[in-house]
């Protein structure tokens, strides 16, 4: 539960986007993307850890194409982030979908890192399986899940220091770079 908290709730691509869209769109219309996280994550440590970490072992590009798409895609998103001028502003820009969110799982850095590690370091050989990998996927939900939450509550709540469109444009320039900046680890590895 500690490892799942501090992994949680501590900054990375996840939290950066879900609070840019509680800040720019509110709670109901980022539900979606918060719902998307909170199962989309589980549901990537039950599909490593039962078996699809082999497949990306015995097929080191498999791994290296989704990484160099992951780069890019998370690229694009802090593009997308940092030229986003008003809250809610309905011309090309909407928060994720469900699907987006999940999907968005599987090219997240930090996400493969908490993943990997919470798999090497809660599994054993010599214990079941399924339910060591069930029970760190329901700790995710559990534990994780409520610290998404405060991020998208968080990006809600600087709605009212953000009114201003000069800094509401500061602000989300910055939530583009910092996630832009989540890549460097990712691309010099």
């Amino acid at each position: 539960m500690l490892f799942t908290f501090s992994t949680s709730i501590t900054p990375g691509p996840n939290n950066l986007m879900i609070m840019s869209s509680g800040l720019n769109y509110g709670v109901n219309r980022s539900l979606p993307h918060l719902l998307g996280i909170c199962l989309g994550f589980p549901a990537m440590i039950v599909a490593i850890g039962l078996g699809l970490g082999t497949l990306f072992s015995r097929f080191p590009l498999l791994h290296e194409i989704i990484r160099w798409a992951g780069i890019a895609y998370l690229l694009y998103l802090a593009w997308r982030i940092a030229s986003t001028r008003e809250m809610g502003s309905t011309d090309n820009s909407k928060p994720f979908t469900f699907l987006q969110a999940v999907a968005f799982q599987w090219v997240n850095p930090k996400g493969w890192i908490m993943a990997v590690g919470a798999l090497a370091a809660f599994t054993s050989p010599s214990g079941e399986m399924w339910n060591d990998v069930a029970r760190i996927a329901l700790t995710f939900v559990a534990v994780g899940g409520p610290c998404i939450i405060v991020w998208l509550l968080f990006g809600v709540g600087l709605k009212r220091v953000l009114n201003n469109p000069a800094h509401l444009r500061r602000f989300n320039i910055t939530m583009g770079l910092l996630l832009a900046a989540s890549v460097v680890p990712m691309a010099i590895d």
